[in-house]
């Protein structure tokens, strides 16, 4: 047990070092938020990966696939078409060169669509910093019994405010070099070891449900959408993915970086639901059956630590990696936000003519403040993947539309972005309040948001957009193919 406390600990003492290294580059306030758009394709490849796999993945995705199989992958499988057409998004958005998806809203509609695009993502990126806080608690108490599980989330609340404020968007990255590598070749090792302590691929299959290795598995079609489409439509409209295009040093390192952002995604979510069916037919019963959304770090803990020194090392360095995962994406999704309400609403709204000193003081001011809230709404969620799904709704019914058709939709004007926006987040953080199981019927209330909220944005976005005037050829400009 001493081992997995000292790899934890050198894994927080690195990525503290890494962030204190950057520094001294921080001096504007490009430097901060888009890390002075200097980032080469190899390290946005990694910080890409990390700010897209987190606790949605480690823990929602986990216990998804702990309970169903391999028909979790649809929830993966979402981000993976989102991918496919981010291809093409990539170098439209580097040659746009702003800062947040807000400037997006506003540069391609008007004001009234920025300051409803902060709110959407103020919402969702708090509720997915959250889990993170919720999954890096539960790995502290599993190293450490004696720090509860909900103090483990104030301990990591503070590590990620910490790492965050620091140095920015080139903290944020350079750290998730070091944490891509890290994760990817411990579990790509881990995978075939744990698989064989279960008695191969057949020892596995034979301790566990049919069904755990068919598409669909248990799942009806129309859940399979709902896992899919959440996780799709975020990909697409995901302000962290767009803030590390606007980082990059050029259009042809944003689209390098996509094609090994495609390709680490698929490995490694495929190899993160097949660890979690593993542990799931190492471990079918015991703590882990009543909180299944710590079978890799339980595994990781449980697994590999009674097999010799070497393999118990893995184990440690496995559950570092998780626990460092965890960490790097709520340092994306903390960071996110922040820089949201220093650029879209202190120096537009507030101060215009702060300096760069002011804006680097109030951006960290705002992660810990973010972070506090975060934090809060952390200590009142169960489920990481109820959490996720709603997370994600939001701010694909809200935002996704609306930053897709600026790429790709000519025709879509301002009062159709707001309508869409404003209704798409109505319906998703109200679809879950007693009235509407009065209104509608049962099979319906009982679906989860995404396929209403999205319905109802996407017709508002339509419908309002053609009975508008067309925007003006220098609103359309600025995102024609690059």
């Amino acid at each position: 047990m001493n081992l997995y406390a000292i790899v934890l600990g050198l894994i927080v003492a690195t990525l503290f070092g890494v962030s204190l290294s950057r520094l001294r580059s921080v001096r504007t306030r490009a430097d901060y938020l888009v890390a002075g758009r200097t980032l080469p394709a190899v390290v946005l490849v990694f910080t890409l990966l990390s700010s897209w796999i987190g606790s949605g993945s480690l823990l929602g995705g986990a216990e998804n696939a702990y309970r169903h199989g391999f028909a979790a992958l649809w929830q993966g499988g979402g981000g993976w078409a989102g991918l496919l057409l981010i291809y093409f998004i990539a170098p439209r958005a580097r040659k746009f060169a702003q800062f947040t998806i807000p400037d997006l809203l506003e540069a391609r509609y008007n004001q009234a669509a920025r300051v409803l695009g902060v709110v959407a993502v103020l919402f969702t990126y708090t509720a997915i910093a959250s889990y993170q806080f919720i999954g890096g608690g539960d790995i502290l108490h599993l190293i450490f019994p004696a720090v509860g599980a909900e103090a483990g989330r104030y301990i990591l609340a503070g590590f990620v405010v910490v790492f965050t404020a620091i140095a920015g968007m080139a903290s944020v990255a350079y750290m998730d070099v070091v944490i891509g590598t890290l994760t990817t070749v411990s579990m790509l090792i881990a995978l075939p070891v744990l698989t064989h302590f279960a008695g191969g691929v057949s020892g596995v299959t034979a301790k566990l449900p049919a069904t755990h290795f068919q598409a669909f598995g248990d799942l009806s079609g129309v859940q399979a959408l709902e896992l899919f489409l959440p996780t799709c439509l975020l990909m697409l409209g995901n302000q962290s993915m767009y803030q590390k295009f606007f980082s990059a040093r050029s259009q042809k390192d944003a689209k390098q970086a996509v094609v090994g952002w495609i390709i680490g995604t698929v490995i490694l979510e495929t190899v993160i639901v097949s660890l979690a069916v593993v542990g799931s037919a190492l471990f079918a019963t015991g703590e882990v059956h009543e909180h299944p959304r710590e079978i890799l770090a339980y595994t990781a803990l449980h697994g590999l630590s009674t097999y010799g020194p070497a393999l118990q090392f893995l184990g440690a360095l496995m559950m570092g990696a998780i626990f460092a995962k965890i960490i790097s994406t709520a340092n994306n999704y903390l960071f996110s936000p922040a820089t949201n309400l220093v650029n879209d609403i202190f120096t537009r709204y507030i101060h215009r003519d702060a300096s760069d000193g002011q804006v680097l003081l109030t951006s960290r001011l705002m992660v810990v403040l973010l972070g506090a809230w975060a934090l809060w709404q952390s200590l009142h969620t169960e489920s990481v993947l109820k959490k996720s799904l709603y997370a994600y709704t939001i701010y694909s019914a809200a935002l996704t539309p609306v930053i897709l058709a600026a790429f790709f939709w000519k025709r879509a004007t301002a009062a159709g972005a707001v309508s869409c926006i404003a209704l798409g987040t109505l319906t998703t953080v109200t679809w879950d309040l007693p009235f509407v199981s009065r209104i509608f019927p049962a099979w319906v209330a009982q679906r989860d948001a995404i396929i209403p909220a999205l319905l109802v944005s996407v017709v508002a976005l339509v419908i309002v957009s053609l009975l508008t005037p067309k925007p003006d050829d220098a609103k359309l400009r600025p995102f024609a193919e690059a």
